[in-house]
């Protein structure tokens, strides 16, 4: 019985970790259902955006406030996860502050653990307030219902009770500190609780544990150790089935985040081929076809199910937080036009889980009779798109919703020819008159006379 604690613990950590692989194995898998990308250039501006975006957090603190409370909470969690690794020590041992022969050292970061454990708690609740309080608008659009807006306040529930616990479990701690030290609390039981550490947040909160006896304070210390470590395990098995799943790949997200000019727009090398051999008086047309494997013409132009666009793209979807920067960016949906571009990513990733669901019961993907295209995005939502690029801007992560509007535009047009009658006109005209303007090359400069 001395060891059962003990074992407790170490089924608990197993299960967790081994229930966490198992799913991060199935979005791996997932992703892999997507083109094979080679991301192989720009190596040293990769890793400069990792750390300079990722890390440095640049690009959420271009809204100063939301910015700052991310920072803290984000700062937060990192650091705090260092005593996550004393309490595994101490749950597998037996032991108890089992770090704290680090003396003053010791002291300085149980300090500053409580200082950050304060100040994400409080950040944490001022989320809560602006986006259930001041709703702001971005977390009231059509798509932040049901599941999207319950998923938010859940995690921010989580953050508040791991560190409510966090901070009882240290106060308890102190109160049992105290009395040791002063010999009030002389059992076997309390005498592992010496001094060790610095506590300015939960050492005010001690005196209203005064009065209560070391076997009822063990208690209080030994439930809110479990329940926070146990939390932890919870919450990271979660992060799964959360739009919080960034925490974790925002940086693989960002360092395949786009490094060539967002104006630059992805051709296809069958395509380009083909136009310069039109172009060229002497080329021969009876050529033999392309050898290699980028230069043959695809099965499939564009995109019309997650299985057509490219790993990173699949990546970016399961990246997205749903924060809605992008889509209170975007001036189709600032008109009031049907497409947000957080939509787009998060109706790629509900369908990308759909298609790996029906792979684990299928063994292989069998046909649903659904697609991204039309079950999900509406053609409404991608030709509102202006391809502005303030989405790609937007996005604290380096997503890029425009990548998958413009691969299902490109479905649209060249396997379905379903391209809008404006833009079917256009290209007609360039077509015949090497121009977008209905007047043939002698008079292609008639335009002018209508501005």
């Amino acid at each position: 019985m001395q060891y059962l604690p003990n074992i407790l613990f170490l089924l608990a950590l197993v299960a967790g970790i081994w229930f966490f692989t198992k799913n991060i194995r199935k979005i791996i898998r997932n992703i892999k259902l997507g083109r094979a990308v080679d991301a192989s250039d720009h190596k040293a501006e990769r890793w400069g955006n990792v750390f300079r975006i990722a890390l440095g957090q640049s690009k959420m603190v271009v809204r100063p406030l939301a910015g700052l409370l991310h920072i803290i909470v984000y700062i937060g969690f990192v650091i705090i996860n260092i005593e996550v690794l004393e309490i595994i020590i101490d749950g597998i041992f037996g032991t108890h502050r089992i770090f704290s022969f680090m003396g003053p050292v010791y002291d300085a970061l149980i300090f500053s653990f409580e200082i950050l454990a304060f100040l994400v708690l409080v950040s944490v609740i001022l989320f809560w307030t602006r986006r259930n309080i001041q709703k702001i608008r971005r977390f009231w659009a059509r798509e932040m219902t049901g599941w999207p807006k319950n998923d938010a306040n859940y995690i921010l529930y989580f953050e508040m009770v791991l560190m409510v616990l966090f901070l009882t479990m240290n106060a308890a701690d102190v109160a049992l500190q105290q009395g040791v030290a002063s010999g009030q609390f002389t059992s076997d039981a309390a005498s592992h609780y010496i001094q060790a550490g610095a506590f300015p947040i939960s050492g005010q909160l001690a005196p209203l544990f005064e009065g209560l006896s070391a076997e009822t304070l063990i208690l209080i210390e030994r439930t809110a150790w479990w329940f926070h470590i146990i939390g932890i395990l919870i919450f990271l098995n979660y992060l799964y089935w959360s739009k919080h799943l960034h925490i974790l790949l925002a940086f693989p997200n960002v360092y395949f985040g786009r490094v060539v000019p967002k104006g630059q727009f992805q051709n296809l090398d069958a395509v380009t081929k083909e136009v310069q051999l039109m172009m060229d008086p002497n080329a021969d047309p009876f050529a033999a076809p392309a050898e290699t494997e980028e230069e043959a013409e695809p099965a499939k132009f564009g995109a019309s199910d997650v299985m057509d666009l490219n790993q990173i793209q699949l990546l970016n979807a399961y990246t997205c937080t749903e924060c809605g920067r992008c889509t209170s960016e975007c001036p189709a949906n600032l008109t009031g036009k049907k497409l947000s571009p957080r939509k787009i990513m998060m109706d790629t990733r509900d369908r990308l889980e759909e298609v790996g669901k029906n792979i684990e019961k299928n063994g292989t993907f069998q046909p649903d009779g659904k697609q991204l295209l039309d079950d999900y995005i509406l053609r409404e939502e991608l030709w509102a798109c202006t391809t502005c690029n303030a989405c790609v801007e937007a996005c604290p992560v380096s997503i890029n919703p425009l990548s998958i509007i413009m691969d299902m535009r490109q479905y649209l047009v060249m396997e379905q020819s379903a391209a809008p009658n404006e833009l079917n006109v256009a290209m007609t005209n360039i077509e015949n008159n090497g121009a977008p303007w209905p007047y043939n090359q002698m008079d292609r400069m008639n335009w002018k006379n209508e501005a």
